[in-house]
């Protein structure tokens, strides 16, 4: 109750911000402290004293950078930041709550561990490396001055983000604050620098209220259906004793879609929250028709609809994807795939099922990415055989999904093996066979393995990001907005 009623103040505290302190109004000082004061005094009002974490967590951090140096700064904020989050995360979990979700002040700390390190890695490529050693993403993301303690804590503990995020730039951020995110678009979206377009602030109000159709939709869901459909009945001793297969199958996939809509809920009010601010718009279509994208953590039709894990996790949570691919995956000397998959396990918490999950999640991703390479081309000639292909993997990917998560929600290691063992571990048995009868392709040496091995950070998914991000910001004062869009049109080119 606490979260939604913060939350519904976020959005008010938005519309206001917009409409009394909008950039063209106020300075970009007086919009930092009043974005951090709200942030704080909401966290405050959720999660009491527990919100001195938050600037705890953000003060330690930013001394951090400030007396180690650019050169290794991204390191020692990364162990910090990462291994805060896991001490409180160990404590909440094994001395105060076990199972418990009240009162999670960890939650919000996920989201600011994300912008301490993506922050930290950002101004090391921006002030420390060189540009020609740069990724395309790296170099328009890269941050060349330090920002001040009073942006550092706005970027983290800001009302419109604290309680729910989701993870944006510091670039997208301070050009949001500055009020520069509207002019860059449009200067984008003409291919030139146009003075008649500087002052265009387009209306969130459509979005914001389709966003909160699809909040109110799913929150009425979730306190209806999901209650009625416990994730916990697939581990029923009756149930599993009397139901056949196709029924288990079936009634693991309806509870697993029915928990889905609680995460709907949070993080598609978060955007309308960031949106109503005015913050999240990634520009026009071709028909003119302004997006309010930027930000936003989900894609429910193509995660309802996906017809492979890759689209499925490509959908679901992808700014965070998006922060593993930048911190890890991209920068690991060794074992990339591994290495992202124990951080993404870490970061979500210490619940033995994450890791459960992440471990399932591996075996499935590389089954799915043979047998798509390997079968996928004899059925796309014909539009009927397509129309029944596109089905069997619609359904194998749900119930492939489902069956991967169960452990993540179930949260132990008893109930978790107890639901695997009923199923006689079947996926990861059928996984590994089909990885030893179908091998990987790999058309490329390396590359292809990034591909089949880590959906969810792909190329693709990256290229695309890129293509919605909001003019990023002209934090280096030698950076004019038009080198700005060139760096970026250059990346996607490339």
């Amino acid at each position: 109750v606490n979260f939604v009623v913060c939350q519904l103040f976020a959005l008010l505290a938005a519309i206001w911000f917009r409409t009394y302190l909008h950039s063209s109004k106020t300075s970009p000082f007086i919009r930092h402290v009043v974005a951090t004061l709200l942030g704080l005094y909401l966290a405050l009002f959720c999660f009491g004293w527990y919100a001195l974490h938050f600037v705890i967590q953000s003060g330690i951090s930013y001394y951090i950078m400030i007396i180690i140096g650019v050169e290794n700064m991204h390191k020692y904020c990364f162990v910090f930041a990462l291994g805060y989050l896991t001490v409180c995360q160990i404590t909440r979990v094994y001395i105060f709550d076990y199972g418990q979700y009240s009162a999670d002040f960890s939650g919000p700390m996920m989201i600011i561990t994300q912008k301490i390190t993506s922050l930290a890695f950002e101004i090391h490529d921006g002030m420390f490396r060189k540009n020609e050693d740069l990724t395309p993403s790296q170099r328009c993301l890269a941050v060349r001055r330090m920002p001040s303690l009073l942006e550092y804590l706005s970027y983290n503990c800001n009302f419109m983000g604290i309680l729910a995020g989701p993870l944006c730039s510091y670039k997208d951020y301070i050009t949001f604050i500055e009020g520069r995110s509207y002019q860059l678009q449009q200067s984008e979206a003409n291919g030139k620098e146009d003075t008649k377009y500087e002052q265009t602030d387009p209306s969130p109000n459509i979005a914001v209220a389709q966003k909160l159709l699809i909040c109110g939709l799913s929150l009425l869901f979730h306190m209806t259906i999901t209650k009625t459909l416990p994730v916990e009945y697939n581990i029923d001793d009756n149930f599993r004793a009397t139901a056949s297969w196709p029924v288990r199958f079936f009634y693991l996939y309806v509870s697993l879609m029915a928990a889905r809509p609680k995460y709907y809920f949070a993080w598609t009010l978060a955007d309308a929250i960031n949106n109503a601010a005015g913050f999240g718009f990634r520009g026009y279509d071709k028909n003119g028709v302004t997006h309010w994208d930027l930000i936003s953590n989900l894609r429910i039709q193509q995660i309802e609809f996906s017809t492979s894990f890759k689209m499925f996790l490509d959908n679901w949570n992808i700014q965070t994807a998006l922060w593993l691919k930048r911190v890890c995956y991209e920068r690991a000397t060794f074992s990339p795939t591994i290495q992202t998959f124990i951080l993404s396990a870490i970061w979500h918490g210490v619940y033995p099922g994450y890791y459960l999950t992440f471990l399932t999640g591996i075996l499935m991703t590389l089954a799915a990415r043979a047998i798509r390479n390997n079968m996928r081309h004899y059925f796309v000639e014909s539009p009927a055989v397509k129309l029944c292909y596109d089905i069997i993997t619609w359904m194998a990917t749900q119930v492939a999904i489902s069956y991967t998560v169960v452990p993540f929600v179930l949260l132990s290691v008893k109930p978790s093996f107890t639901f695997y063992s009923s199923c006689y571990f079947c996926l990861h048995i059928a996984s590994i066979l089909v990885l030893l009868v179908f091998p990987l392709k790999r058309t490329q040496k390396g590359s292809k393995k990034h591909e089949s091995i880590q959906p969810v950070w792909s190329k693709k998914l990256e290229e695309e990001n890129l293509l919605q991000k909001n003019s990023y910001s002209t934090t280096n004062n030698s950076f004019s907005p038009k080198q700005e869009i060139t760096c970026r049109y250059q990346a996607l080119k490339q």
